[in-house]
């Protein structure tokens, strides 16, 4: 259950992290809430999630999954550009986060 309390908390830092840049400063109150609410529930499932994974591997994954899908959402909604090397990039850290799950102990 802990590893997806850690897929959870990641999803929801994609969240915060993507309604920051809608806020304009915290000053749309709409983007402000959505952000508010993101980041108090990615803490709390990454909070959940360390009863069964070291602190280091969930947050290497949380982190992982977060940036992940924040350039995502940048490349899909906001038009940032999708290029090889960004590619490349992506694919490793993916592979890195996988790697940490299978060699987790638990």
């Amino acid at each position: 259950m802990s590893w997806i309390y850690l897929v959870i908390a990641g999803l929801f830092e994609v969240g915060f992290a993507s309604t920051l840049k809608l806020t304009e400063g915290f000053t749309r109150l709409w983007p402000t809430v959505a952000f508010l609410f993101c980041i108090v529930a990615s803490f709390h499932f990454l909070e959940k999630s360390l009863a069964e994974i070291p602190i280091g591997t969930a947050y290497a994954v949380w982190t992982g999954i977060g940036i992940v899908g924040t350039i995502m959402v940048g490349i899909l909604f906001f038009k940032e550009p999708l290029t090889l090397w960004r590619l490349f990039f992506l694919v490793t850290l993916i592979g890195s986060i996988i790697g940490l799950k299978v060699v987790s102990s638990q």
